[in-house]
């Protein structure tokens, strides 16, 4: 018998929104109570040694990662690793504090184990986040374990403000996170799409340069949409090489209904299960065009999904509606098929294989 079961049915007799409040209230509790997050670990981390990687400088403990989205103002930041997460990516933040979208903006598909959400960013702004997080690290409990930072735009910046308003965002975020993400892509923000425009992009890019410089390395990933076209990607790889990021986010939710047997008919981003396929066909189109780590993200709530991906080029991986429907066992169980999937390969560990696999990948596209 599945044990999230009973705990799932009575959070789904809740609003969507509702259920997750709670459940935050809970997780952000945790946060601060090292007895708890002890508790926590022992039921729930996966626990070893060879699910380790490394990516853009950064050592995790494994792939596992949050998504952005769950833990919008990093709340509970301190409490990821306990549920098993090797890494826990925070916000969307934006520069202006703002409420996002009108409710309900929230829905669950639990026959498709899918979200469709327009939740439009709500968050209370990226100088709020930069002192929770300044606060938290200072205490002796902070895991050892790399958060980032999803940076949005505001929605009351225009397009031609859009620059402007990430730099307020990224100078707030820049010394407290372990890496940052430009989120171009989200579907629930005006406009906010056309920043993966050549035009656009090149501008934000540039910005992230003058940055680096003034102060200090940091490492900046771009999240992209999955319902990008051939030309429009091939874009945004080029960019990113050329602004030298240091990997690639893949991908975000996606306004295509297709392969929904049910159409809730709501506007907003869909994500889980109906989304892995297209997932799943991002991370292998930007695998042919870079040699860049990439994180995959989309309908990831098995070990086959997981072993998939890595298979296809992922370094790392996240999810965050698959934690909602499978429940907090998925990272521990996802690590332990991982391991017995290592087994199957013969490899030592997750870190040596991705080396291989990635060595391989370099001399055939050379």
């Amino acid at each position: 018998m599945d044990p999230y079961a009973p705990v799932r049915e009575a959070l789904f007799r809740l609003d969507p929104e509702r259920a997750h409040a709670w459940a935050m209230r809970a997780i952000a509790w945790s946060a601060e109570h090292p007895g708890a997050l002890r508790v926590l670990g022992w039921a729930f981390a996966p626990g070893s040694e060879r699910l380790a990687v490394s990516a853009f400088g950064l050592r995790f403990g494994n792939p596992i990662g949050l998504a952005a989205g769950f833990d919008k103002d990093g709340v509970a930041a301190a409490a990821w690793p306990a549920f098993g997460f090797g890494h826990a990516e925070l916000g969307s933040v934006t520069a202006v504090a703002q409420p996002g979208n009108d409710p309900p903006r929230l829905f669950r598909l639990a026959d498709e184990r899918a979200l469709v959400n327009r939740m439009g960013f709500n968050n209370g702004g990226a100088l709020a986040l930069a002192e929770r997080l300044r606060r938290a690290r200072e205490r002796a409990w902070w895991p050892d374990a790399p958060v980032g930072v999803n940076v949005g735009k505001s929605r009351s910046a225009a397009l031609e403000e859009a620059v402007a308003d990430y730099e307020v965002s990224l100078r707030a975020v820049w010394n407290v996170a372990d890496y940052l993400v430009l989120n171009v892509s989200s579907p629930n923000t005006p406009g906010l799409r056309s920043l993966q425009e050549a035009e656009h992009l090149s501008a934000l890019l540039a910005l992230c340069g003058d940055l680096r410089r003034e102060l200090g390395a940091r490492p900046l990933l771009l999240k992209i949409a999955p319902d990008l076209e051939e030309g429009a990607l091939d874009d945004v790889v080029a960019l990113a090489h050329e602004a030298r990021l240091d990997g690639l986010v893949a991908t975000n939710t996606t306004v295509s209904r297709a392969g929904l047997r049910h159409d809730p008919h709501e506007a907003g981003g869909l994500s889980g299960g109906p989304l892995a396929a297209l997932s799943l066909r991002m991370l292998r189109a930007l695998r042919a065009r870079t040699h860049l780590p990439l994180v995959s993200v989309g309908g990831i709530d098995s070990v086959a999904a997981a072993t998939e991906r890595l298979e296809a080029g992922a370094t790392l991986l996240q999810f965050y509606t698959g934690w909602i429907y499978r429940g907090p066992w998925l990272p521990r169980r996802l690590g332990a098929g991982i391991v017995a999937w290592l087994d199957e390969q013969g490899a030592v560990d997750l870190g040596s294989w991705i080396e291989a696999r990635d060595a391989v990948h370099r001399v055939a596209t050379a």
